[in-house]
């Protein structure tokens, strides 16, 4: 038989091994004299220890059922002890492997036996276990005590530990070899402990040091100091400028009104007028000569309507006079805010005439574009209104027909939160210069109306304030192109600020620095332009595709915010469909306009208090004041209302008509 065969298949993990261990120690348990109480393993009479678990033979106390073996001469009782019992209360554990060499195994195939007795190895150590203490609180309940009882007191100064590392340190030696001596007093000592480390951390916490702080403060925003070619006055004998708007209802009238102002002034020579009658009368539209000298182009005579906002001149005892000729079709209602944007008042022409002022008033949903306009212009702040009740002479000059207009009309005004001390009435008729510039000629208006005339009335508005020692605002309102100004200008109204020839100015919103280049104010070139000028500025440095309509030409230290969600407090017209959250909207403010969606509606409040009526609303309809958020699909230039108001009037419109006026409360998001 081949023993390396055999060896090769062997199994050394059954239980063969095991028969191997038994008989490997058989002479091994009969040469050894005493057994191990714990683990019951025989060890050598000699031993005073055992050699597998260590444990001494004379380290017993209270023992149960003992026997008497003879160990050093003597007669000893060894058995387990009841501590013994509870830690080794299961079996007994296996004798460690053998550590069998080849040799070893073809030995004991031969023999029987192994050739080397087998000798555990003696372990040194011993196992002392001391029993724990459960009538004084251990050494995480002394730190656990002062650590609540500090919770009592204020935070600790973050300045504070962070100057005092070092004290924090050995305080908390202190603590440590505190809590490692707690074992040894008694309860009344360790009382006395708790009490002195509550006191001290305590006094940790009241010792703040007043030094000033480290900490870096927020940059404060810099002041904004006017320079002194801004703050001059105006130029001697010069006219202060008033802005005035010329709105109404679609054939009342109001390029014709303007016109004849202008006519009438020396702005239009009779030359240029007879010229203007003749091609009117060539199209068979006699009665638009003098609507011509404001509708220059060929769409707006072809159609006989008013579509973009026209400016003129013209000086009046007390003013320099800035016509502002808004379009009266609804179609063009944009272009009409556009314009009032820019105005510092407002004449509402009205037609007199039989079923004409009806349709103005109420239109074919409800609300006409007079009622619209003054609505408008009530939303730009406007306080002062100029009512001419033109073509007077279409009905005889009535003053019954005057009466009821002006009692009609002067209550739908004062809704809109215009002041009667606000409100001028002026009958005329612009065909008959009639009540124009000078007071009526005919007998049939004057035998009633003992008032002043139109003109009278404009040089009566009070002076509008103006903003000059503000940084510089200019809202964008077209984007022009001449060869005096160059490749590149804009257009506008200057809201805050000056503006000279050479600055550095910011265009927003994409924030790039310009230089201008030229000024043109009322027409003509000029060096310096203030708050309230209408201007043409030509830019350089810049290019044609950062330039928009509805951007802000600012101060290139003090630009405005550009945002697309805002909260709105808002006043809804009268409309037929309800205001709901996710109504698509066209948002305007100033010169800039762009769709957006109503995100959420806040709370319904009162109009006159402001106090909040309900909250969450579902759905908005009209005459109903309310506060909520809308999210614009591109960014815009827009200011809080409390902040700046040329900037916080914002205007909703949906389906051609504007559904609902108000202010910027707040910017939520600046993208």
């Amino acid at each position: 038989m081949d023993i390396g065969d055999d060896f090769a298949d062997w199994d050394f993990t059954g239980g063969e091994i095991e028969v191997l261990r038994s008989k490997a120690h058989e002479p091994l348990m009969k040469s050894r004299a005493w057994k191990c109480s714990v683990c019951t393993c025989y060890n050598d009479k000699k031993s005073t220890s055992c050699d597998i678990c260590g444990v001494s033979q004379s380290s017993f106390i209270r023992y149960s059922s003992p026997t008497e073996i003879e160990v050093d001469s003597r007669l000893r009782k060894c058995e387990l002890s009841k501590l013994a019992r509870s830690l080794f209360s299961s079996k007994p554990q296996r004798l460690p492997k053998l550590d069998i060499s080849y040799e070893d195994f073809q030995d004991f195939l031969r023999f029987g036996g192994p050739c080397r007795a087998y000798t555990a190895p003696r372990s040194k150590r011993s196992i002392h276990i001391v029993p724990f203490k459960f009538d004084t609180p251990s050494p995480d309940d002394v730190v656990s005590t002062g650590l609540k009882s500090a919770k009592t007191f204020l935070k600790v100064d973050t300045l504070h530990l962070t100057k005092s590392q070092s004290d924090a340190k050995e305080k908390e030696k202190k603590t440590t070899s505190l809590s490692e001596n707690t074992s040894a007093n008694s309860s009344t000592g360790i009382e006395e402990e708790t009490k002195s480390l509550s006191e001290n951390l305590q006094k940790l916490n009241l010792e703040k040091d007043h030094a000033p702080s480290k900490t870096k403060k927020p940059r404060p925003k810099p002041q904004y100091k006017p320079e002194k070619w801004m703050l001059t006055g105006q130029e001697p004998g010069s006219r202060s400028q008033l802005n005035l708007a010329i709105v109404g209802h679609v054939d009342s009238g109001k390029s014709t009104l303007c016109g004849r102002l202008l006519h009438l002034h020396g702005q239009i020579s009779n030359n240029q007028m007879h010229k203007y009658e003749k091609e009117a009368k060539d199209k068979r539209k006699g009665s638009f000569a003098y609507a011509w000298a404001m509708d220059e182009s060929s769409d707006e005579r072809e159609r006989g309507v008013t579509m973009t906002v026209s400016v003129k001149y013209f000086d009046s005892k007390n003013y320099h006079v800035v016509l502002l000729d808004s379009p009266g079709h609804k179609d063009f209602v944009p272009n009409l805010i556009s314009g009032t944007a820019q105005a510092d008042a407002a004449i509402l022409v009205v037609d007199a005439s039989i079923g004409a002022f009806e349709a103005g008033m109420v239109g074919m949903t409800g609300m006409g574009q007079t009622k619209e306009h003054a609505q408008i212009i009530r939303s730009f702040g406007l306080e002062h209104l100029i009512v001419a009740v033109n073509k007077l002479d279409s009905v005889e000059y009535s003053q019954e027909r005057f009466d009821l207009i002006k009692l009609q009309l002067g209550s739908f005004l004062r809704s809109c939160g215009f002041k009667e001390s606000g409100l001028k009435w002026v009958p005329l008729s612009t065909m008959e210069n009639q009540n124009l510039v000078a007071r009526p000629s005919d007998v049939r208006l004057s035998s009633w109306y003992n008032g002043g005339c139109l003109l009278d009335a404009i040089d009566f508005i009070p002076p509008p304030s103006r903003y000059i020692s503000n940084p510089l605002i200019l809202p964008i309102c077209d984007i022009i192109s001449s060869r005096t100004l160059g490749q590149l200008a804009v257009s506008g109204k200057l809201e805050a600020g000056a503006i000279r020839v050479g600055s550095k100015v910011i265009v927003m919103p994409p924030g790039t620095v310009a230089t201008v280049r030229t000024i043109e104010r009322n027409g003509a070139n000029c060096n310096v332009a203030r708050a309230g000028d209408n201007v043409c500025v030509g830019l350089q440095n810049i290019g044609d595709d950062q330039l928009t309509s509805g951007g802000t030409l600012c101060h290139v230290d003090f630009p405005v915010r550009i945002a697309s969600i805002l909260e709105l407090k808002i006043f809804v017209l009268e409309m037929s469909t309800p205001i709901l959250v996710g109504f698509q909207v066209e948002f305007h403010v100033h010169h800039a306009k762009a769709s957006a969606r109503v995100e959420k509606i806040i709370s319904l409040i009162d109009q006159r208090t402001g106090e909040v009526l309900k909250k969450a609303p579902r759905m908005l309809s009209g005459k109903q004041s309310a506060i909520i958020i809308v999210h614009l699909d591109r960014e815009v230039c827009v200011e809080e209302f409390a902040t700046f108001r040329a900037l916080g009037r914002v205007f909703l419109r949906s389906s051609g008509s504007t559904i609902a006026v108000g202010i910027v409360n707040r910017i939520l998001e600046r993208s």
